[in-house]
Formats: structure tokens, sequence, C-alpha cells
């Protein structure tokens, strides 16, 4: 039997046709490597741009009856994305999901090996091999203490065991909330603009941009990064390391 990222027993087709995923890094993954197979997925899946399958709404808030009406024979879901409610949902109407858990680089390319072989059935492609040949390259040692905002009013950031932080460690930075107790905090700004530390405004969850965000801060540097390469653990992370490196490194 097999058995998804959390231990759970996955009864689904041997190779899986009709695929909706719920996740956006994992969609790119999916249109990447068996595009034929995927047929719904949020609106937030915005990679690739010509996507042409059917939106079942967001990863918080899927349209269950939307899924059902795809008739899949798999869904794909992650833990920290996707609400555990939607998934028991889901199985107790007899759609099978697949749930991911992850929080490192390694962990993720993982995670998604064994969806394509265990979970699908489909040959491992050569993204995967790119992205961890780029990633498992030793990071220097910590040079350079960094914030990670993904929301303001009020404002929140990236704290302890999350993927984009293991990110941000593995491009030689240290994340300054990475021992909070919480994994995407709520802060103080002032938590955040500290004499020495650059903080990091991606373009989601929250469009930061060059008039909404920087001028919050006095005493940070501040950086506008890619979202996705920060974020997405699909085909983005091939090129990713040398993008943010640029983006974020004096």
């Amino acid at each position: 039997m097999l058995t998804d990222d959390l231990g759970y027993a996955v009864r689904s087709a041997t190779s899986p046709t009709r695929v909706v995923s719920l996740v956006p890094s994992i969609t790119e993954a999916l249109a990447a490597t068996c595009p034929e197979r995927l047929v719904g997925a949020t609106d937030w899946c915005t990679h690739p741009s010509d996507l042409a399958v059917h939106r079942v709404r967001g990863t918080k808030n899927p349209d269950l009856k939307a899924i059902a009406a795809l008739e899949p024979d798999l869904v794909v879901a992650n833990k920290e994305e996707n609400r555990e409610l939607d998934v028991q949902r889901l199985r107790a109407s007899g759609i099978p999901v697949w749930v991911t858990d992850i929080e490192t680089v390694p962990g993720a390319l993982d995670s998604l090996e064994r969806l394509f072989t265990k979970a699908l059935g489909v040959p491992v492609p050569a993204w995967p091999d790119e992205a961890r040949a780029e990633w498992d390259t030793p990071a220097p040692d910590p040079t350079l203490e960094v914030a990670v905002a993904i929301w303001r009013d009020p404002w929140m950031a990236v704290g302890r065991n999350t993927f984009t932080g293991d990110v941000v460690s593995r491009l030689g930075c240290r994340n300054v909330l990475g021992g909070h107790a919480d994994r995407y905090p709520h802060v103080e700004l002032a938590d955040l603009d500290r004499d020495g530390v650059v903080v990091l405004l991606p373009d989601e969850p929250y469009v930061f941009t060059a008039d909404d965000g920087p001028e919050a801060f006095s005493r940070a540097r501040t950086a506008l990064v890619s979202g996705r390469l920060l974020t997405w653990y699909g085909p983005s992370l091939v090129g990713a390391r040398a993008a943010l490196t640029q983006a974020v490194l004096p």
C-alpha cells in the first residue's frame, strides 16, 4: 500500500491519469513532467503561464464540488498550503489525496521524486537532478542577517522550520527569526527594521513593490525578490540560487 509524506495510505490507480493539484509549486512540477495528466489546479497556480486546466478556486478554499466533477483519480495537496479539513472531506467522498510535507530543499526534491515514481508511476525528469546539484553545494558560512517579510499591516515574517528559511540558509544567510516559536509569526516593524539586517520583500503572498514596502524601513536594508524563487519548490529551483544570491547579497 502506498503512503504519502504523512504516512497516510493512499488507494489510487496504479498510474493516475486525472490529477488535480492544490499546490502551485506542484502544479508547475506536474506541468513540466506529465502535463497530460493534470486536469485541475487552483487559481493561484500561475506557472506555466499557458496552463489550460479547470480551476478549482484557492489553496485554502478549494471548490470541492468542482474537484469531484473532474473525476480525479488523485488529488495532490501539501500539509502547509492546504487545510486538513478539505483533505478529509475529499477522502470522505472517495477521492484519493496524496499530501506532501516539505520544509527543506532536499526534502522537497525527495518528496517530488516520490510523487512521480510512487504515486504517479512516471520517470523522474531531469530538472530535479539539476536542482539538487545546484542546491547541494555547501553554503558559505552565514555572513548576512536577513528577515523575510510575507505580509504587512500587520507585519508577518518567516520563522522556524520553513522551506523558505532553508533556502535562505543555503544562500549563506541567517534568518534572524529562525528561532521564533512560530513558523510565520506576527511581528512588530521594529523586529525587522534593525541595523545590519537585510529585509527580503517578495512579491507573494503580499505583493511588495518598490513603492510598497521599502519605505517602511529606515535602518535595515531591503531587497525586492521573486516570491516564486524564494518559496516555490518545483522547476523554479533550477537557477534560483544564483538569481537570489545576486538579489540578496551586497
